[in-house]
């Protein structure tokens, strides 16, 4: 029995000028999985994700999102993918609430008001949905970002680099959500630059650079490329980020 990939990319080229950026891309990503694409700046990560959009044309190349093709059939695609950029899409003088019946809206969807409510409660966000957004901080916001894009169902999220920006508090809300989403069975695409990010998040990881996978599979396939560890006894000092969460915490809970 086979499985159709959520997404089967294969042979994407693409070139601005005479830069090329991609050259010659195969990807599938399995249905109910997070596969994170880790490449540093100029890899070629959000080009790929904005032709998976329909934003921008590939050169070369095929991709299918759901078993819909991105060329041929643009419209379809939009209905099957969603995608959370860099910059939360969040729309500031709106409540969370408001943001969230607009896409519902926009998507042609019945009683936006119920979905809009339930997904405030499933992303911890009722309290603050009658809020105008601006007033949210910023893990607050990418959550109600990646909320926006699961209105309609569609079979693949696209998170581009989803905690740019975000101080260390913020980035741990965001990859609880992730997690919970993986949990649901969601199928997730992320792209990241930071390696603990797609170590603790994704079950299968692409490495892309200079435009092309130059190895893929899961953490443990990857870690087997290389000798076996030697075991070393070392005193570990904690790290700022481990003290700025701990001092964080224990403020918030003396608080209650």
């Amino acid at each position: 029995m086979t499985t159709t990939p959520a997404l089967q990319i294969r042979g994407i080229r693409k070139s601005f000028g005479d830069l090329e950026v991609l050259r010659g891309v195969d990807l599938d990503v399995a249905p109910g999985t997070v596969v994170a694409l880790l490449g540093s700046n100029g890899a070629g990560k959000t080009t790929l994700v904005r032709i998976l959009a329909t934003l921008i044309r590939a050169d070369a190349g095929s991709a299918l999102v759901d078993g819909r093709d991105v060329a041929q059939e643009p419209a379809r695609v939009r209905e099957s993918l969603s995608l959370t950029g860099q910059f939360a899409a969040v729309d500031g003088v709106l409540t969370g609430r408001e943001n969230l019946v607009l896409v519902a809206r926009l998507r042609h969807l019945s009683r936006p008001g119920d979905i809009a409510d339930d997904l405030l409660a499933r992303f911890s966000l009722t309290e603050a949905g009658r809020r105008p957004a601006a007033t949210y901080s910023g893990g607050m916001r990418r959550r109600l970002d990646i909320a926006m894009s699961l209105i309609g169902d569609p079979p693949l999220i696209v998170l581009d680099e989803p905690t740019t920006g975000l101080d260390p508090q913020a980035r741990l809300e965001v990859w609880a959500t992730i997690t919970a989403l993986a949990a649901g069975g969601t199928t997730v695409l992320l792209t990241t630059q930071l390696l603990e990010e797609a170590e603790k998040l994704a079950d299968r990881i692409a490495i892309l650079h200079e435009g092309r996978i130059i190895q893929h599979g899961t953490l443990a396939d990857l870690q087997a490329l290389l000798p076996p560890a030697e075991i070393e006894y070392v005193e570990k000092q904690p790290s700022l980020e481990d003290v700025f969460l701990s001092l964080v915490t224990a403020t918030e809970q003396d608080a209650r």
